[in-house]
């Protein structure tokens, strides 16, 4: 598949990157700044200038499927988080691309249980995972817990609904589950939360929910 990967310069959008980039998937990797330009390239992939508050249409045609990765850091989660999702939703679907994994937040869905500087984001976040459940498109979302640079295991543990005791993970393992996710039909219009595990990651997709 032609993959595209908005937020391709982010901490996790970079592994997304680089694990597609040696996979069997032709890589694009969309960054808004020409100085990262050259940093998707050395990650192995196509780079594609694009900027998620302006239109994208060059930067999705054609593609088979995007992974979102991309955040504000805060900065402006209403205009990032929220609407630049709802762009590349809205220009995925007019330009019949398949495929789309969502990044999103474990208690996006219940911002009140996380603290008061969250919840603006997770609110957001939310927003945008509804409007793209509510699309045409084939979609995952992915939830996890708190990030971390720690290397990855490749074991995780995913659910609808996780003890949030210890749904720490790390950055690389989440890139994993997003690639992961693309072509494992089992995850297709699910929503799940996702956090470190000690089931491998393509076992814990074959049922993610936990079901």
């Amino acid at each position: 598949m032609e993959v595209l990967v908005a937020g391709a310069h982010g901490q996790v959008g970079q592994h997304v990157t680089e694990l597609l980039a040696e996979s069997d998937h032709d890589a694009y990797g969309m960054v808004r700044d020409e100085d990262q330009l050259s940093d998707i390239d050395d990650l192995g992939a196509e780079p594609v200038l694009a900027d998620l508050t302006e239109d994208i249409t060059h930067a999705v045609e054609d593609r088979d499927a995007i992974i979102f990765a991309a955040g504000s850091g805060g900065n402006d989660v209403w205009g990032v988080d929220r609407d630049g999702a709802i762009n590349i939703v809205d220009a995925a679907e007019a330009e019949g691309v398949g495929r789309f994994v969502m990044l999103s937040s474990i208690n996006a869905d219940q911002p009140e249980n996380s603290p008061e500087a969250l919840r603006e984001y997770l609110r957001a976040k939310a927003e945008a995972d509804e409007y793209l459940r509510e699309s045409d498109l084939t979609y995952t979302i992915v939830r996890p817990g708190p990030l971390t640079n720690e290397e990855g295991t490749g074991e995780i543990r995913t659910g609808a609904d996780l003890d949030r005791d210890d749904v720490e993970i790390p950055r690389e393992d989440v890139a994993r589950t997003l690639v992961a996710a693309l072509e494992t039909e089992n995850t297709y219009g699910k929503t799940f939360e996702l956090a470190a595990g000690d089931e491998s990651i393509d076992r814990a997709l074959e049922d993610p929910l936990g079901d």
